[in-house]
């Protein structure tokens, strides 16, 4: 397999673009209770709480703001699902916390744009996959 560094470049601005995210959150008195959380069904970037309260969050970090705008509105939502679902089921003491999806958009030069609760656990037929 090729050596690809303009993957290896993205990961790191993806991990650091995480790592931000992480802090910002702290700094809005939440409490990360998973980092990078890699499942069979796909990778949950933060976990975190507020209260009692339980987040799962998707991190988008990108070079420009209309970058970071078009990456919010494209995120898998049912990996994420399925992820926490496996997340939740591993961590059965969280089973009864109210939980949402959040994502955080990060870009160079501007505020972290943190969408509470962007989408919820239902598909197109209003069945709930948790």
């Amino acid at each position: 397999m090729a050596d690809q560094p303009g993957r290896r470049r993205a990961e790191k601005f993806g991990r650091r673009g995480e790592l931000a995210a992480a802090f910002w959150l702290s700094l809005s008195a939440y409490r990360i209770r998973a980092r990078r959380v890699r499942t069979p069904v796909g990778e949950i970037d933060l976990v975190a709480s507020r209260g009692h309260a339980l987040a799962f969050i998707e991190v988008k970090a990108r070079s420009t703001v209309a970058e970071r705008d078009r990456a919010l509105a494209a995120v898998n939502r049912s990996r994420i699902v399925s992820a926490a679902q496996w997340w939740i089921a591993r961590h059965p003491h969280y089973a009864g916390w109210p939980m949402r999806f959040d994502i955080i958009g990060l870009a160079p030069f501007s505020l972290p744009r943190h969408v509470k609760g962007a989408f919820d656990a239902t598909d197109h037929r209003g069945n709930s996959w948790l």
